[in-house]
C-alpha cells in the first residue's frame, strides 16, 4: 500500500479533535475536585500521549506542566516496561500514580495520574508501521494506542510545613514521596497504596476527593480516545498523531530559521534560597544556527541548599513554553516543539538538580526566573517579539492549622501580578503570568472554605515599570487568620527587580508584611512563620518591567 497522504483540512480536525479530549478531562477534574486549588483555581494539566510516550496534545492548562508530563509517562514505561507493542506490566483498567520530581514529577504537590489506552474489541483496525506509515497486519486485543494523563496540585502532601510549600534542606522534609506505582490494576483501587498517601497528609477528605477526580479525568479521557478510535479508524487516528507532531517540528523550525544566526546570553538572579542570603544566578546562552537551537545553562549556580531547585524536568518545560510563544501560531502543544532544541543543563546545577535536593520552589519560582533568562537571551535576537520581564514569581502563599471545629485545613494559592510591556503595548496589571495559567481564589470560596478572611485585594497602583509602554501593575492581598496557624511563604523579586527593556524602567519589586493591630514587620521573601488569630499577612507582588525609552 502506497504512503499516507494527509489532508491539511482533516489535520486541522485531529488537532482540535484531540485537544478536546484533555480540555474535558479539564472539565471532568474541575467539576468532581474538592479542594478550592483545583476546582476553583485549576491549578492542574490534562494530556494526551502517544504509546511512545510523547505528549500529543495537552489542554490550555499550566505552561510549567507542558515539557515535564512527558517526563512522568517516560518514568511509568521505565518502571512498568519498556516493550511498546504489548506492554506486559501494563493493562486495560490500570492506573499509575506519581509524584517523584526525580523520576518524571515536578515538585511533591503535583500528583501525576497516567492511564494507558487500549484499542479495545469493539475499536480494532489494521496497525501501522510507524518507519514506513503505511498499515501492515491487523490489531491484537488490548493494544496499546497511548496515554493520557492528569497532574493536579494537592494543598497538602505531608511534610514539615501545612500545604507541603516548606523551605526546607532535603526533600524528605517536603512530604510524600510516591514513585511510579499502581493506584489502580485491573479496575481495582489498591487501598493499600491510597490509605499509605491518606495517613501521610494533613486533610485526607480533601486529597481523597481530588485524587478520585483525576481518576475520573482520566477515564473519561480513555474513553473519548476510544469512541475517536471506533469512529475513524486506529490507522487514520495513529497517522495524524504523528502528523501533528511532525507540524509542530515544522512550525518550530520555521520559527528559529528566521532568528538571526549567533550566540545570545543573558543572567538573571534569585533573591536566595531561604536559607543563605546569597543571589543565586542562572545564566543561558541560546545559540541560533539555521532552523536548529542551543539553549546551554552552563554557569547557572550549583544546586542550592533551600528549596529552589529545579529538576530537569522543569527547565524543559520552560524552554517549550517559550519557544511555543514565539511561534504565534495556533500550533498544537506537543512535544514536537522540542525536537530541533538541543538544551545543556549540567546535572547537579540549580536548572537540573540531583537527589536529595529540595525542590519544592523550583517548580514555582526558579521556573519564572529561567523563562526571563530565556526571554532576556532571545530580546537580543527578536527585539520585537520579546515583552520585559513579568513580575517573575508566583508569590506561594501557603496557611494551614485547625479550624474553629478542629478540622484540619491546609490553603494553597498564587498570586498574579504585573505582566511586562511588550514592544508595541502596555503590559496588563494583576494577572498570572508565563509559567503560571491558574485563576485566583474568589474571595467567597476562599472564606467559605477557610477560617481565613481577605481584608484588602487590589491593584498596586505605578508599580509597573515606566517606559514608552508601561508595564502591568501588581496585587495587593491582605489575609486576616481567624485561627493561629502556620504560614509558608515562598516568594521572589523582593530583592531583584523585574528588568525593563529597550531603556525602559524595571517594574517594583514586591513585598510580604504581617500586620498587627499595633505594628507592621516586613518579612522575607521565604520562610515559616506562626500567625496568632486575628493577624494579617498582606502579599505585594511586583509589577512588570517597562519597554522602550520614553518619548
Amino acid at each position: 500500500m502506497s504512503a499516507f497522504s494527509f489532508d491539511p483540512i482533516r489535520l486541522e480536525i485531529y488537532k482540535n479533535l484531540i485537544a478536546a479530549v484533555a480540555d474535558e478531562m479539564g472539565v471532568v477534574l474541575q467539576k468532581a475536585s474538592y479542594s478550592p486549588n483545583i476546582k476553583e483555581r485549576r491549578d492542574f494539566s490534562c494530556a494526551v500521549f502517544n504509546p511512545r510516550g510523547e505528549m500529543i496534545a495537552q489542554a490550555a492548562h499550566i505552561p510549567v506542566h507542558l515539557g515535564a508530563m512527558p517526563l512522568s509517562v517516560a518514568a511509568a514505561l521505565e518502571e512498568f516496561g519498556k516493550d511498546i507493542s504489548g506492554i506486559s506490566g501494563l493493562g486495560p483498567g490500570d492506573v499509575i500514580i506519581l509524584n517523584d520530581p526525580f523520576r518524571g514529577g515536578t515538585h511533591l504537590p503535583d500528583i501525576t495520574m497516567i492511564t494507558p489506552v487500549f484499542v479495545n474489541e469493539t475499536s480494532q483496525e489494521l496497525s501501522i508501521d510507524h518507519k514506513t506509515n503505511s498499515p501492515t497486519s491487523m490489531t491484537p486485543p488490548n493494544t496499546l494506542f497511548g496515554f493520557v494523563a492528569s497532574r493536579a496540585h494537592h494543598a497538602d502532601v505531608g511534610g514539615i510545613a501545612a500545604g507541603s510549600m516548606p523551605i526546607a534542606r532535603e526533600i524528605y522534609q517536603e512530604g510524600l514521596i510516591i514513585p511510579p506505582l499502581k493506584l489502580i490494576q485491573g479496575g481495582r483501587i489498591n487501598q493499600e497504596i491510597m490509605k499509605l498517601i491518606l495517613a501521610n497528609v494533613r486533610t485526607p477528605e480533601e486529597r481523597t476527593g481530588d485524587l478520585l477526580a483525576q481518576i475520573a479525568a482520566n477515564q473519561r479521557g480513555v474513553t473519548r480516545l476510544q469512541e475517536i478510535i471506533t469512529r475513524y479508524g486506529l490507522v487514520e487516528v495513529s497517522l495524524y498523531m504523528e502528523e501533528l507532531m511532525a507540524y509542530t517540528e515544522r512550525m518550530t523550525r520555521s520559527l528559529i530559521r528566521n532568528l538571526p544566526n549567533g550566540a545570545y546570553q543573558f543572567t538573571d538572579y534569585l533573591d536566595d534560597d531561604g536559607i543563605s542570603e546569597e543571589r543565586i544566578p542562572i545564566t543561558v546562552k541560546i545559540i541560533i544556527h539555521e532552523d536548529e537551537a542551543t539553549v546551554d545553562f552552563s554557569g547557572s549556580a550549583v544546586q542550592q541548599e533551600g528549596s529552589l531547585n529545579a529538576v530537569l524536568a522543569i527547565t524543559l518545560s520552560a524552554v517549550y513554553y517559550v519557544f511555543r510563544c514565539l511561534i504565534n501560531l495556533d500550533v498544537p502543544n506537543n512535544s514536537g516543539c522540542l525536537v530541533p532544541i538541543h538544551i545543556i543543563a549540567p546535572p547537579g546545577t540549580v536548572v537540573n538538580a540531583l537527589p536529595p535536593a529540595p525542590v519544592a520552589g523550583g517548580n514555582v519560582e526558579t521556573s519564572q526566573r529561567i523563562v526571563d533568562v530565556l526571554l532576556g537571551a532571545l530580546s537580543r535576537a527578536a527585539p520585537d517579539l520579546v515583552p520585559a520581564a513579568s513580575q517573575g514569581t508566583m508569590n506561594n502563599l501557603t496557611i494551614g492549622g485547625l479550624s474553629q471545629d478542629e478540622s484540619p485545613f491546609t490553603y494553597y494559592e498564587t498570586i498574579g501580578g504585573g505582566m511586562g510591556a511588550r514592544p508595541y503595548s502596555n503590559g496588563p496589571s494583576a494577572i498570572h503570568s508565563h509559567m503560571t495559567n491558574t485563576l485566583n481564589t474568589p474571595i467567597e470560596a476562599l472564606e467559605y472554605a477557610y477560617p481565613l478572611r481577605i481584608m484588602r485585594y487590589e491593584i498596586r497602583q505605578n508599580t509597573g515599570g515606566d517606559g514608552r509602554f508601561r508595564g502591568g501593575d501588581g496585587i495587593r492581598r491582605d489575609v486576616q487568620v481567624l485561627v493561629n496557624a502556620q504560614v509558608s511563604l515562598l516568594t521572589e523579586r523582593r530583592r531583584f527587580a523585574p528588568y525593563g527593556l529597550a531603556g525602559a524602567d524595571a517594574g517594583k519589586k514586591g513585598e510580604n508584611v504581617l500586620m498587627s493591630a499595633d505594628h507592621q514587620q516586613l518579612l522575607p521573601g521565604k520562610g515559616t512563620f506562626y500567625l496568632k488569630a486575628g493577624q494579617v499577612i498582606s502579599i505585594r507582588t511586583p509589577g512588570g518591567g517597562g519597554y522602550g525609552e520614553k518619548e
